[in-house]
């Protein structure tokens, strides 16, 4: 039915090939990219015989629009699923623009080089003007709506858990059990142990930049910003008991406060061990987390990117990873003019993730919803040109695909509100 290009061989990207090649009457024929072949090989070896999925495999760097646009054009696909990094976002969409394919992603862009003149003047202006610091948000991609458009192409951003599920369930919200959205708090529980004193559970570079800046969340109409980790709750989340989280900017907050109208105040909290948080503290003080390059005995490296060398790859995490996720949606409002409140979310086993797919729970609660995304797009489900993201289509095919492909929900009424 359909021929899919996946860009990224990483522990996410691989949960979702795997989801595909499950689907092979809708993902017929796959192309699997990476500027590491052979993981991409492997892939394939690991495949064959038990898919109909027509597998390939392609060497691609991933930040030159040339070999992208050159790909593209030899395999023809009418779906590029972007499950690499996302300082690759804007490459990825300009090859697609002018190859004329849909796109899609797992995360909003944010740049490799936080030390540009040119970056750093335009962000300098957005966080005087906007009010949050973070490296990352929607702008640079919602730029593209009308070349989208105009193209009669579909953009679909963020299209993972968070961002992605979680704003599936605010637009279920919305649609289904609200008159109006007063506030949302979109928890992220994991609650998995793999056995190390420290490593992270997807990409180290985007997950220690994300973790070590400042906090942000939307109330009345504005940005709040506040230190890195200084907002601290502790919840009792549903099949994994008490934990401590944070309050830390993330992505679907931007998109959110513009697509759910009249929404008051909207916050998101990750839960944090204090063993992970001592550890990167210590890293972020001797500047291991920084992303501008050093000279080292000769040569120029970029702390960061040897930190993520030194640190466990979170595809290989499967095998030890014990314990449960609870990632959801708290809102409070109003339905036939009475005051409501309404918690929707999905519990995760990283034990039943590794028998499914080889994966632990955060790269699986990730890769699903990028397969759930490209089957709305590549079915017409969710069918209009432009940029767009999750909450912004028709909720309902999405969640019954949750609940179908391994991401079971279920809706809490009256549940325990975060102060």
């Amino acid at each position: 039915m359909a021929k899919v290009l996946v860009i990224g061989c990483g522990g996410v990207a691989q949960v979702a090939i795997k989801k595909c090649c499950m689907l092979d009457e809708v993902f017929t024929e796959m192309c699997i990219a990476s500027r590491t072949v052979s993981k991409c090989d492997e892939l394939k070896r690991q495949l064959e015989g038990k898919t109909k999925t027509k597998l390939t495999t392609a060497k691609v760097n991933a930040d030159d629009k040339g070999e992208l646009c050159a790909l593209i054009k030899s395999y023809k696909p009418e779906l590029v699923m972007n499950i690499a990094l996302p300082y690759q976002d804007l490459t990825i969409m300009d090859a697609c623009l002018e190859c004329g394919v849909n796109y899609m992603d797992t995360a909003n862009y944010e740049p490799e080089d936080t030390s540009d003149p040119k970056w750093r003047e335009r962000y300098e202006k957005r966080c005087e003007k906007e009010g949050f610091s973070a490296y990352f948000d929607y702008s640079y991609q919602w730029e593209y709506a009308e070349k989208f458009k105009k193209a009669g192409l579909t953009a679909l951003l963020g299209s993972g858990f968070d961002p992605g599920v979680t704003q599936a369930y605010c637009a279920y919200a919305q649609k289904h059990l609200f008159d109006k959205i007063e506030t949302i708090d979109i928890l992220d529980c994991n609650g998995g142990d793999h056995g190390y004193p420290f490593a992270t559970n997807f990409n180290p570079e985007i997950n220690l930049r994300e973790v070590s800046a400042p906090g942000s969340y939307w109330e009345n109409g504005k940005w709040v910003e506040v230190p890195a980790m200084s907002i601290k709750r502790e919840y009792d989340f549903d099949g994994v008991g008490k934990k401590d989280m944070y309050l830390l900017h993330h992505e679907e907050i931007e998109s959110l406060a513009k697509n759910i109208k009249g929404v008051k105040r909207i916050r998101f909290f990750m839960t944090f061990g204090q063993s992970y948080l001592t550890h990167m503290k210590c890293l972020e003080n001797v500047g291991m987390l920084s992303t501008e390059p050093i000279m080292f005995e000769g040569r120029e490296i970029v702390p960061i990117q040897f930190l993520k060398a030194l640190l466990p790859d979170p595809a290989s995490l499967g095998p030890r990873t014990k314990g449960k996720t609870n990632i959801g949606c708290i809102f409070t409002g109003e339905k036939d003019g009475k005051k409501k409140t309404a918690y929707i979310y999905n519990i995760c086993d990283h034990e039943e993730c590794f028998k499914e797919v080889g994966s632990q729970a955060v790269a699986y609660t990730t890769g699903v919803p990028a397969m759930i995304g490209a089957l709305m797009l590549l079915t017409g489900k969710w069918d209009k040109a432009g940029v767009y993201t999750v909450e912004e289509f028709d909720p309902d095919p999405y969640m019954d695909a949750l609940n179908k492909y391994g991401l079971p929900w279920q809706i809490c009424e009256n549940p325990v509100l975060v102060d």
